[in-house]
C-alpha cells in the first residue's frame, strides 16, 4: 500500500520520492549482458494504477552515450509514443572544482516520438554507470494521457556526477502496454531493470 498522504489523495503527491514508501509488487526483472535493449512487453496493464521501473548499475558498452526509454501502444511492435517533457539536473565533478544546476532544452521533448533521454553522455569506464527510477501513471487508461516521472543519477564520460529529474506525458489515449530501455548507441553491457506495480489503496 502507499503511505497515506493528504487525506489519502494520490493527486496531492508532489514528488517521485513520496511514491515508493509502501508495499510494491515485483512483476518482473531483466538483467542485461551485451543487450541491444531491455523491453517489458508483459505485466503493464490495468492491475495497478502506478508502475515503477528501477534500473540498477546500467553500464554502457560504448562511451559517452545517452540512456533512453520509450513507450508502445501495440505490445512493443513500435516504440513511438508522442511525448512532451522537461529535463533539469545538478552536477558536481570528481575534482570538486565544478558544479552546475541547469535546465536542458536539448534533452526535453515537445510533441515528439523520439526516445526520452534519461542520462546524457554516460561513460563506459568501470566507475561510470547509471541508476534510477521511472514512474508511469495509469498506463492502461483509454481516457487520459499518461504522465511519467524520472529520478536518475549517473557518471558521465568526463567524470561528472549528475542527478537529473525528468517529467513528461505520453500524449495518447491508447493504453501503453510496453516499455523499452536502450542506449543511443551500442549495447547495454550490464545492469538490471526491475518492474514493480504500486497499489493505489
Amino acid at each position: 500500500m502507499l503511505v497515506k498522504h493528504n487525506n489519502n489523495s494520490i493527486s496531492n503527491i508532489t514528488s517521485a520520492g513520496q511514491l515508493a514508501q509502501g508495499k510494491m509488487t515485483l512483476i518482473s526483472s531483466q538483467t542485461a549482458s551485451g543487450s541491444a535493449s531491455i523491453e517489458f512487453t508483459t505485466g503493464i496493464d490495468s492491475t495497478y494504477p502506478i508502475y515503477k521501473f528501477e534500473f540498477i548499475n546500467i553500464h554502457p558498452a560504448s562511451d559517452a552515450v545517452d540512456f533512453q526509454f520509450n513507450m508502445s501502444t501495440d505490445g512493443g511492435s513500435n516504440y513511438n509514443v508522442v511525448k512532451t517533457s522537461t529535463f533539469f539536473y545538478a552536477l558536481h565533478n570528481e575534482a570538486g572544482s565544478s558544479t552546475n544546476l541547469a535546465y536542458t532544452t536539448s534533452r526535453d521533448l515537445a510533441q515528439s516520438t523520439s526516445f526520452q533521454d534519461l542520462g546524457a553522455s554516460i561513460g563506459n569506464d568501470n566507475d561510470q554507470n547509471t541508476s534510477g527510477e521511472v514512474f508511469i501513471f495509469s498506463p492502461s487508461s483509454t481516457t487520459f494521457v499518461k504522465h511519467y516521472l524520472v529520478k536518475i543519477g549517473y557518471n558521465d564520460a568526463t567524470d561528472n556526477f549528475i542527478n537529473a529529474y525528468i517529467a513528461g506525458y505520453a500524449n495518447t489515449t491508447s493504453a501503453v502496454d510496453a516499455v523499452q530501455f536502450k542506449f543511443s548507441s551500442g549495447n547495454i553491457d550490464s545492469g538490471t531493470i526491475k518492474l514493480y506495480g504500486i497499489s493505489g489503496s
